[in-house]
């Protein structure tokens, strides 16, 4: 089961995709007059499809060859390289005869379609799940520096000023990807600014850290403002919240483990972190007794409660949420930019870093969580607009290319040398997509 819901995930997000992708081309080439002959999803290789009805001179389908989709442009040497109709004279409806700035717009019509439905998604997820966010200014007694970001430079109580010299207004920003990549926070200490350098390959020792922290705006008392019931474990099974099991009140408040003070909320889950997998003796102040308790933790660490935040949380509005959810769309396209640069500089290694689809299929995970599923496909949105414009023959940004070289020139490239490029583009384009592939099986069979 876990498997047909990974499965079903990456195909309703990708198919999502893909159609919205091929609907930006097919708008923009009716838009100038131009007839489009197919729309399809997923390839009808070799003349085989699942389904095709053709409405209003377009034949709309589902092929069976689940490796993307298509439009069939008139008069436009494409993926399915028929070639058969560009010998005869061009007609005013073919793709080949418009000015070159209309074929220039019908190019990046769908990247420029996958860029706006990113920022819908993340849009939409700010507005729908999130609501709220924490004002970096409400957050007055500094951050918790977890071990892995006291080895940066971090201390506890330090303030957040910017992030590359630029302030923050959510605090949650200052974790967000694109900063991984490499950065400078700027913090006030002591009250004066303190520069940290972020490491380009800090991206790496993040994942690894405790609870993928290295700050957070935890530092204030650990007072216990609700017990969960259940937590979902590593063995991807619900069970029993050690919370619940040792008896934690709500107000209960947090004084040591293990005659170890806890100075913070932050500072309980470093703690709980370090006992992982054992049994830690947790002291917490219940009216006026002090009473110890026993918590039992798996590897997750996870204690099972909800301390109460003294910060003000507040509400986006319409246009935050449209500023911010733009802000976080183009972060994740910056961050894949970034690490499109890595590989090729040869500091991130090709063969850990590009998932095929059975890597992606475990990114969506094997249980359906909607806000899961769409921060998912609204990244991937933004990624499928960076990939197709990459200067590659057979992607937008090949015919882009082309098509800004025969703007500069005013000379236009023969029909039989796009044919050619979309050959050797079509072929790298295979060897990619094999790479992937391949690269899945390895790391699920060997498991690295």
């Amino acid at each position: 089961m876990t498997g047909l819901i990974m499965a079903a995930q990456l195909i309703l997000g990708l198919s999502l995709l893909i159609i919205l992708h091929e609907l930006g081309h097919f708008l923009a080439a009716r838009a100038f007059g131009i007839r489009v002959e197919k729309f399809y999803l997923f390839f009808d290789a070799w003349g085989f499809r699942l389904f095709h009805k053709k409405i209003g001179g377009t034949e709309f389908g589902i092929g069976w060859l689940p490796i993307g989709g298509y439009v069939k442009i008139a008069g436009m040497v494409d993926e399915s390289l028929d070639t058969k109709k560009l010998s005869e004279p061009a007609q005013p409806w073919e793709f080949r005869s418009k000015p070159a700035w209309q074929r220039l717009i019908v190019m990046i019509a769908g990247v420029v379609m996958n860029l706006i439905v990113g920022m819908i998604i993340f849009t939409g997820i700010i507005m729908h799940y999130e609501k709220q966010y924490l004002p970096n200014a409400n957050v007055a007694n500094g951050v918790y520096a977890y071990e892995t970001g006291r080895k940066l430079g971090f201390e506890t109580g330090d303030k957040i000023l910017a992030v590359n010299g630029d302030p923050i207004e959510r605090f949650k920003d200052v974790t967000a990807t694109n900063v991984l990549l490499g950065a400078t926070i700027t913090v006030e200490r002591a009250g004066k600014p303190v520069d940290i350098k972020i490491p380009g390959d800090f991206y790496k020792t993040y994942s690894k850290g405790i609870r993928d922290y290295f700050i957070d705006a935890q530092n204030f008392p650990c007072v216990v403002d609700s017990i969960l019931d259940t937590l979902w474990t590593n063995e991807k099974t619900y069970k029993i919240s050690p919370a619940k099991i040792a008896g934690l009140k709500k107000g209960d408040i947090a004084l040591s483990v293990d005659s170890t003070p806890v100075t913070c909320y932050g500072n309980l889950r470093e703690q709980a972190w370090n006992h992982r997998g054992g049994t830690i003796p947790l002291s917490v102040l219940r009216g006026k007794d002090t009473v110890t308790l026993k918590l039992a933790l798996d590897s997750t660490a996870y204690i099972g409660i909800l301390c109460k935040m003294p910060y003000a949380l507040k509400d986006y509005s319409f246009f935050a949420a449209v500023k911010y959810g733009i802000s976080d769309a183009m972060g994740n396209l910056m961050a894949n930019v970034r690490g499109l640069g890595k590989i090729i500089s040869g500091k991130e290694s090709a063969r850990e870093s590009i998932q095929g689809p059975i890597g992606i299929a475990k990114i969506y995970g094997g249980t359906w969580n909607w806000f899961r599923f769409w921060m998912i496909t609204g990244l991937l949105s933004m990624v499928l607009a960076f990939m197709n414009i990459l200067p590659i023959p057979a992607l937008d940004g090949g015919h882009v290319i082309f098509t800004t070289i025969e703007m500069v020139t005013r000379k236009k490239f023969s029909d039989k040398f796009m044919e050619r490029a979309q050959v050797v583009g079509m072929v790298i384009l295979f060897a990619i997509m094999g790479f992937a592939i391949f690269n899945d099986f390895f790391k699920m069979i060997f498991g690295k």
